[in-house]
């Protein structure tokens, strides 16, 4: 019996593949520092039952249509706006992501990437890089406080709950805006719902963990900026489509917001030349949300067990 073809998309580690090599013929991209040509993803996909994808590929509305012969399109993210999941249901292609496993890892970095724009930690460390420091000064880089400031999430989904129990352990104020009320982490972290424009003017640290849709484009656009005390630090670990970048960089240069730490862009990779990078009152990461050993081989593992389970006409575990 022919084993299915899985196609992965970007170059996994081989003793996580190596498992799976008797129930599936793998095929896989093995360069490390770009992603698969379209060409060629168009052209292993015609061969293959499964694809294993990650956010950096496109699987639109005309790639689905050339290979509605696929049965699982297994996306290595909790998010999936890189998919066209309409057109994948007319197909009957089965689409999936990895919530759950990646959720501690992102609050943990989403709670790093808030200490160290707050505390000035990447400026400093770059100062003495650059051996600058000659003697102890009291307001040498001094930051800003995190314990007992107010912090104001926007999207309260598990990363988010997740993200609000660290600021509790700081004696933070949580403040959530979201599309429903969370009513259990009202209770169980005394977090208080606002509205949106009301949680941008009260809040200390406004954290972006909104997914993308056309509801959220741009959804921190110059007026939202407007609202922010001109001490408040604003920290996106969700997409960058989410935030109009002109309009931050004016917020960031004109002193209308204090500070910002930015995991995800628009434009992704972003060169060195990026307006947002040249500022030093950002601190900037490629994109590593979920980047720990740990996490990235439980999304490796559950991309793997979706994919054996559609291929073997079962339920796949985390569905979109």
């Amino acid at each position: 019996m022919t084993k299915p073809r899985i196609y992965i998309t970007r170059k996994i580690p081989a003793e996580l593949v190596e498992p799976y090599a008797n129930q599936f013929d793998i095929r896989m991209w093995e360069k490390t520092d770009e992603p698969v040509p379209r060409d060629i993803l168009l052209q292993e996909s015609k061969q293959a039952d499964g694809l294993l994808c990650m956010l950096s590929e496109r699987i639109d509305k005309d790639f689905l249509m050339e290979n509605s012969h696929l049965k699982i399109v297994a996306n290595m993210a909790v998010g999936y706006d890189n998919i066209d999941v309409d057109e994948a249901k007319q197909q009957g292609i089965t689409i999936t992501n990895t919530p759950d496993v990646l959720t501690e890892t992102t609050a943990d970095l989403t709670f790093a990437l808030l200490m160290a724009t707050a505390r000035r930690i990447v400026e400093a460390s770059n100062y003495i890089e650059k051996d600058l420091w000659r003697n102890w000064a009291p307001y040498l880089f001094a930051g800003s406080d995190i314990h007992h400031k107010t912090i104001g999430i926007v999207g309260m989904g598990r990363i988010g709950e997740a993200v609000a129990k660290r600021a509790k352990g700081f004696g933070m104020s949580i403040m959530y805006h979201n599309r429903s009320r969370k009513y259990k982490v009202e209770k169980t972290l005394q977090a208080t719902y606002m509205d949106f424009n009301e949680l941008l003017a009260k809040s200390d640290f406004i954290v972006s963990l909104v997914p993308s849709t056309t509801e959220t484009n741009e959804l921190f656009n110059h007026d939202a900026f407007q609202k922010m005390k001109p001490t408040s630090i604003f920290l996106n670990v969700s997409r960058g489509a989410v935030v109009d970048e002109d309009a931050l960089y004016e917020a960031l240069q004109t002193k209308q917001i204090k500070a910002a730490g930015l995991d995800v862009f628009k434009e992704e990779p972003i060169r060195a030349n990026h307006p947002l990078v040249k500022l030093e009152n950002v601190v900037t990461l490629p994109h590593i949300g979920s980047a720990t050993t740990e996490t990235r081989t439980d999304m490796v593992n559950v991309c793997f067990e979706n994919i054996s389970a559609v291929c073997n006409g079962l339920d796949p575990k985390t569905p979109v």
